[in-house]
């Protein structure tokens, strides 16, 4: 699998668009990444970024080590690398679904945040 495949199955999710994320591409809603090329160092070659939540990042990873990583550097943040040789479309489509929600729920939330915001300042 190619980033380009990736591209194509991501920009048939809603909302979702090609932008880049430092210097690498990337698949966004909004201003959240779903996913993007690592760009690390420590990043193997031909790695992806997705977005996940550390359960489904720790479960992915005790399934599938061949597929599935993620090195110190990115330990602290939602994301799992992704050994684009090893996944297979079906498996990246419901990646990026999932990548796809957890943004969704999460540009949700900013915009109710926003909106409580407002409602506190005009009174």
């Amino acid at each position: 699998m190619t980033f380009r495949s990736v591209r194509t199955i991501g920009l048939r999710l809603p909302g979702v668009e090609e932008g880049t994320v430092y210097g690498t591409p990337a698949l966004k809603l909004g201003k959240r990444m779903i996913a993007c090329v690592a760009s690390h160092k420590s990043a193997e070659p031909g790695t992806l970024a997705v977005r996940t939540d550390f359960e489904q990042r720790d479960m992915l990873i005790e399934e599938a080590p061949d597929t599935y990583y993620v090195k110190d550097h990115y330990k602290a943040y939602p994301f799992v690398l992704v050994r684009l040789s090893k996944i297979n479309p079906d498996a990246m489509r419901d990646l990026l679904g999932a990548a796809h929600r957890l943004a969704s729920a999460a540009e949700h939330d900013d915009k109710k945040k926003k909106r409580k915001t407002k409602l506190t300042t005009i009174f």
